[in-house]
């Protein structure tokens, strides 16, 4: 049989990311090839007691088809997340629970941006996503990084001479590959410029909460009064990858389209793992679990930095980075 690939996965190729997970999978290599999370740094006992609990009490609501958006309970623990812990304001924006950050960017380019249409993102950018964006055939084109974030300069001229820029993606928190945390400052000029040109951003913020020094920085959706981010969040990083729980917030009428591109693809995340991550949230003290893995990542930190500067020669850069 000789089988003829639709056009958008044709060239294709699997997940880079996914392919050095395979190659690191021997217990006996310390992969530095992929973000994993430590293992301990997984709430075993609670999830284990939590899950139990579920089927114990609300088995087949945990076993049942449920609503796309997300179970209701979840939404407004993340809603109420993102108000008190993040100063994220939830008004005139809607909620999607997701199945794992990276669905966020998949219905968000699903929903805004036509073949051929420019993406833009940091370079270099999370290798996972810039899959996501090829597969759309869109034109993607990376800004050059600086020691506080994008290049101010270099965005506006993408910009202005890129054709049908939609969307701008961006990780402003401790940035993967780079370790980059962009600053206030910049953060405000990228909504400044989005706002000017009519660009959606795209904030990823897998990794806020694991900040081991210096100050939080206020979201870049936290002062957005234009409904012009897309703000996506994860339980990988603070809870468990495996789950793979995530979240949109964003305009309502992007959530709608959004929900529309997920009932297509996968209906709706599972739902015993919403019910997980909802019981988690109301039940265990989150502010402690957080502080537990991120003293344990701040070791880790520091192992590395210390190794990088007792070995490397001294013509190799690095990124010092707060998490």
């Amino acid at each position: 049989m000789n089988y003829q690939f639709s056009d958008r996965m044709a060239a294709m190729q699997p997940s880079l990311v996914r392919e050095i997970l395979k190659a690191t999978a021997n217990p006996a290599i310390i992969p530095f090839a992929a973000g994993n999370p430590a293992p301990d740094a997984f709430p075993v006992e609670e999830v284990r007691r939590i899950t139990a609990g579920i089927l114990q009490e609300n088995p087949i609501g945990a076993l049942q088809y449920s609503v796309t958006e997300g179970y209701p309970a979840l939404r407004e623990k993340v809603k109420e997340m993102l108000e008190n812990h993040y100063g994220i304001p939830t008004k005139d924006n809607d909620l999607i629970i997701i199945s794992g950050a990276q669905q966020g960017a998949d219905l968000a380019t699903k929903a805004l941006v036509n073949e051929g249409d420019t993406v833009l993102c940091e370079d270099p950018s999370f290798v996972g996503v810039l899959n996501c964006f090829r597969s759309y055939h869109c034109n993607l084109v990376g800004v050059e990084m600086e020691s506080d974030g994008i290049n101010l300069e270099k965005l506006e001229k993408a910009m202005q001479e890129q054709p049908n820029v939609k969307l701008l993606y961006l990780i402003p928190n401790f940035q993967n590959p780079t370790g980059i945390t962009t600053s206030e400052a910049k953060r405000r000029e990228v909504l400044r410029l989005a706002k000017k040109y009519n660009v959606m951003i795209l904030e990823d913020n897998p990794y806020g909460d694991l900040r081991y020094s210096g100050t939080p920085l206020p979201s870049i959706k936290s002062f957005d009064d234009a409904g012009q981010v897309i703000y996506i969040g994860s339980f990988s990083k603070i809870l468990a990858p495996g789950i793979r729980v995530g979240f949109v917030l964003a305009p309502k009428p992007i959530i709608e389209k959004m929900t529309v591109g997920k009932q297509c693809a996968d209906v709706h995340t599972p739902i015993l793992v919403q019910m997980i991550a909802e019981r988690f949230l109301s039940t265990c003290d989150l502010a402690a679990h957080i502080e537990k893995i991120r003293s344990l990542y701040r070791g880790k930190l520091s192992l590395m930095l210390d190794g990088i500067q007792a070995e490397f020669a001294p013509s190799i850069a690095y990124t010092r980075p707060e998490g």
